[in-house]
């Protein structure tokens, strides 16, 4: 992400449920070519992200 990203207090935590076919595509296990479980588990994670953090905000 180029964009500037402001952090609350500098630190953050995030909470994501992932399915366990999810959680092992991100760990490089492939379901024979179908992508679709590792896209989904990253737009999971990218949500959670976009919901915590501003992403758009000025710089401090």
């Amino acid at each position: 992400m180029n964009s500037q990203t402001l952090y609350a207090e500098g630190k953050g935590s995030i909470e994501v449920q992932l399915t366990p076919d999810e959680a092992l595509a991100l760990t490089g296990v492939e379901f024979n070519g179908n992508h679709k479980i590792k896209t989904e588990a990253q737009r999971k994670i990218r949500n959670a992200f976009e919901k915590k953090f501003d992403f758009n905000a000025a710089e401090r």
